[in-house]
């Protein structure tokens, strides 16, 4: 059986995947289908779908499966509130961050050597663990054993990375199929507040990272294109770690939400084209300030 916090943040990444999907009421969740998607295996894709039937988000048939019975608006508001219920960072979690940035730890190692290593019970150590696989930096191996995945290390693919959001990122915003979630910009849009309001800091790296770029997948999602999305998700999981790494410094944080609140003014307004050419600056920027902090 999945723990609690694991099926919580299975949950959380399933309406992740209806989000970026635009799937529809009705449509089917076959277990595996979303296993293959999230990289896990079917017991945390079975937990989270129990508690978003919990939420009325899904409905379970007997002898069919899953399906789902909520509208995008609903989705959205289920999703917003599991984003700003996600646990904190613990001392285990900043300590193995830390050692991953810091090439200390091997790509694989065993629980035990996990344990010795941070000094905490198993169970404390594989709260954390799961809790970095569904973020999606590490997976586990056959026996005891977790590997953690290929991740940006360098400034020169730290800055090619952000050359590629620039370019499906401002695109995005002129593709035909681009329509405003109004409710997600409206979240969107509150949740830059929140961070302008003092959260910038006293909020975890890790929420930081995650309304963020929770902030610019929307937006591409907003696109209803598939590739766009999944590009930018994959870029987003492997790039986690690197920002952790430049966020030590949130004097910039401020300007990059009134940044982001100005791209949705521009969208709303109908100047799609000003908000591409912005969002590109905007991202390009970013990454000259925060590049030279990566290091060689």
């Amino acid at each position: 059986m999945a723990r609690p916090s694991l099926a919580r943040q299975s949950a959380n990444r399933i309406l992740a995947l209806i989000q970026n999907e635009n799937l529809e009421p009705g449509q089917h969740l076959p277990a595996q289908r979303l296993a293959d998607a999230l990289r896990v295996s079917r017991a945390p894709v079975n937990a989270g779908l129990k508690l978003l039937a919990e939420d009325g988000v899904v409905r379970f048939e007997p002898n069919r499966g899953f399906f789902l019975a909520t509208s995008h608006t609903d989705v959205r508001a289920v999703s917003a509130a599991s984003i700003a219920a996600a646990e904190p960072e613990d001392e285990v979690y900043v300590a193995i961050v830390e050692d991953c940035l810091g090439g200390r730890l091997p790509e694989r190692v065993s629980e035990s050597e996990l344990v010795r290593l941070y000094g905490v019970p198993r169970p404390r150590l594989l709260k954390t663990l799961h809790r970095i696989q569904n973020e999606g930096w590490a997976e586990r191996r056959p026996g005891n054993g977790w590997e953690f995945l290929p991740r940006m290390t360098s400034r020169e693919s730290y800055e090619e990375a952000y050359q590629f959001r620039a370019a499906i990122e401002s695109q995005a915003l002129l593709l035909p199929s681009f329509r405003i979630d109004r409710e997600a910009f409206a979240e969107a849009r509150r949740l830059q507040h929140e961070i302008l309001d003092g959260g910038f800091e006293r909020m975890s790296r890790a929420r930081l990272f995650e309304i963020n770029s929770h902030f610019h997948e929307m937006l591409v999602g907003c696109a209803a294109n598939a590739f766009f999305a999944d590009a930018l998700a994959r870029v987003n999981r492997l790039r986690r770690l690197i920002e952790y790494k430049v966020t030590i410094d949130r004097s910039r944080l401020p300007l990059q939400c009134r940044e982001h609140v100005l791209i949705l003014d521009l969208v709303e307004a109908g100047d799609r084209l000003k908000a591409s050419e912005f969002l590109r600056a905007h991202i390009l920027g970013a990454s000259a300030i925060k590049s030279p902090a990566v290091g060689g």
